[in-house]
C-alpha cells in the first residue's frame, strides 16, 4: 500500500504574516450549496436509488447500475441490472415523483401523467467475472473527509446548506408556507480564520413558488420560517450582517424538470462535502454496493470520521483506489494537513491494520446489502446519523488509538 503526506491546505490556508512578521490566521470565505428533493437532478437520484432499493429488498445480491433522465413530462430510466427481483419501474417512478410533491400539472411535472421509458440490459459478463470473485466493480479513486468544526465532523458550509434545504422542504410539506413548490436550492458562505469558522457571510435561497406570491413576502417568510431556525446565532455578526439573496432573479415559478433536465449523479459535490477536500468523480446513486464508487466512498468517510473522533487529527482526507476485478485497493492515503497527533504514514499503517477495504468486507462491515439508499439521495450522504447510515459510526476509535 502507498501513503502520502500533502502540505496542501483544503480549504484552509497557511497563516499570513503582519508587517511586524507575526503570524496570524488568514481570513477567507468558503461556500457550499445544497438542493431540495424537488430539484431535477435529485429527482433522478431518488428514482435511481428507489429502483436499487426495490430490487435489493427482494434480492440482496442484485447488481444495479441505474441512470435516470427527467425532463418535461418524461422520465427515462436506463442501465444494467441483474437481479432475481422484479420491479414495475413505471409505477415506482410515478410513486417517487408524487411523493416528492410533483402530483399536479400546475407544478409543471405531474406524476399521474408523465411518460416513463425504460432501457434496461443485464450487467456485462466481463464485469461480473471480477465482481463474482470479490473484486471491485470498477477501477477508480474515492475520497472521504472529516473535520472537527461541527458536531457531525463535517464542514460547516455544507451542513448549513443542507439544513436550509431540508427546512424549505419541511415548511412546504407542513403547509406553513403553502405557496412553495418542490424545487429549491441553498448556498451558504462562511468566513474562516485559519481552519475556524467565525461568521456566516452570505446566504442564497431560491425556491419555486406559486405565481401569485410577491417576492417581498417570500423573502420575509423564508427569513422567518427557514433561516432564523437554522443559522447558528453565534455565527451571526450584527456589525457585519448576513447578505441575503432570496430568489435573486426575481421570480421562480417555472421549476423542476419542466425548467431544467435532471440527471442521476450530477450533484456529486452537494452529495459529499460541499467542495471541501477532493472528489474522485464517481457518483453514488443507482449503484449497488459492489460498485466501489459508492461503497468505498462510504468506507473512506467511515475511516476519516473515526480518525477525527479518536482525536488523532483535527481533519483528514482518505483516498482509496482500486483496479476493476481486484479485491485489494491499489493505494490508501491518509492526509491530515499537519493536524495529526502522529505522522500520516503511521495513521495510514493503523488504518490498514484496523479496516479491511476489500469490497466484500466493506459491504459486510457496513451492512450495505439492504434497501437503505433512497434516503441518501437527497440532503447529502454524509453527516447524517440516521438509521442505515452505518458509515457514520465511530466504532473503530479505540482500535485506531491502540494502533
Amino acid at each position: 500500500m502507498s501513503s502520502m503526506t500533502s502540505k496542501t491546505e483544503t480549504p484552509a490556508a497557511p497563516a499570513a504574516k503582519t508587517a511586524s512578521g507575526k503570524e496570524t490566521a488568514r481570513a477567507y470565505l468558503f461556500t457550499s450549496e445544497s438542493v431540495t428533493e424537488g430539484h431535477p437532478d435529485k429527482i433522478a437520484d431518488q428514482i435511481s436509488d428507489g429502483v436499487l432499493d426495490a430490487l435489493i429488498a427482494q434480492d440482496p445480491m442484485s447488481r444495479v447500475a441505474c441512470e435516470v433522465l427527467v425532463t418535461t413530462g418524461l422520465a427515462f430510466v436506463a442501465g444494467e441490472i441483474s437481479s432475481k427481483g422484479y420491479v414495475e419501474i413505471p409505477r415506482l417512478v410515478r410513486q417517487i415523483i408524487g411523493d416528492i410533491g410533483y402530483d399536479s400539472a400546475e407544478y409543471g411535472f405531474d406524476s399521474h401523467t408523465c411518460a416513463v421509458i425504460t432501457a434496461i440490459d443485464d450487467q456485462s459478463g466481463d464485469i461480473a467475472m471480477g465482481v463474482d470473485k470479490g473484486g471491485a466493480g470498477d477501477q477508480g479513486l474515492m475520497f472521504g473527509y472529516a473535520c472537527s468544526e461541527t458536531q457531525e465532523l463535517m464542514p460547516l458550509p455544507i451542513m448549513l446548506a443542507h439544513r436550509l434545504t431540508r427546512k424549505l422542504s419541511e415548511v412546504r410539506r407542513s403547509g406553513a408556507l403553502p405557496y412553495l413548490r418542490p424545487d429549491g436550492k441553498s448556498q451558504v458562505t462562511v468566513e474562516y480564520e485559519g481552519t475556524r469558522p467565525v461568521r456566516i457571510d452570505t446566504v442564497v435561497l431560491s425556491t419555486q413558488h406559486h405565481a401569485d406570491v410577491k417576492q417581498e413576502q417570500i423573502a420575509a417568510d423564508l427569513k422567518e420560517h427557514v433561516t432564523r431556525s437554522v443559522l447558528p446565532p453565534e455565527l451571526i455578526d450584527a456589525k457585519r450582517p448576513i447578505k441575503y439573496y432570496i430568489n435573486p432573479t426575481g421570480q421562480f415559478v417555472k421549476g423542476g424538470p419542466m425548467a431544467d433536465t435532471g440527471l442521476t449523479g450530477r450533484k456529486i459535490i452537494a452529495d459529499t462535502y460541499g467542495g471541501v477536500g477532493s472528489h474522485g468523480g464517481g457518483a453514488f446513486s443507482g449503484k449497488d454496493p459492489t460498485k466501489v464508487d459508492r461503497s468505498a466512498s462510504y468506507a473512506a468517510r467511515w475511516i476519516a470520521k473515526n480518525l477525527v473522533a479518536a482525536e488523532l487529527c483535527e481533519r483528514c482526507e482518505i483516498q482509496i483506489a482500486y483496479a476493476i476485478g481486484e479485491p485489494d485497493p491499489v493505494s490508501v492515503m491518509v492526509n491530515t494537513w499537519g493536524t495529526g497527533q502522529l505522522p500520516d504514514t503511521e495513521l495510514t499503517r493503523r488504518v490498514l491494520a484496523v479496516f479491511d477495504l476489500k469490497p466484500l468486507s466493506i459491504i459486510r462491515d457496513l451492512n450495505l446489502r439492504r434497501p437503505i439508499f433512497k434516503k441518501t439521495a437527497a440532503y447529502g450522504h454524509f453527516g447524517r446519523e440516521e438509521d442505515g447510515f452505518t458509515w457514520e459510526k465511530t466504532d473503530r476509535v479505540d482500535d485506531l488509538k491502540r494502533g
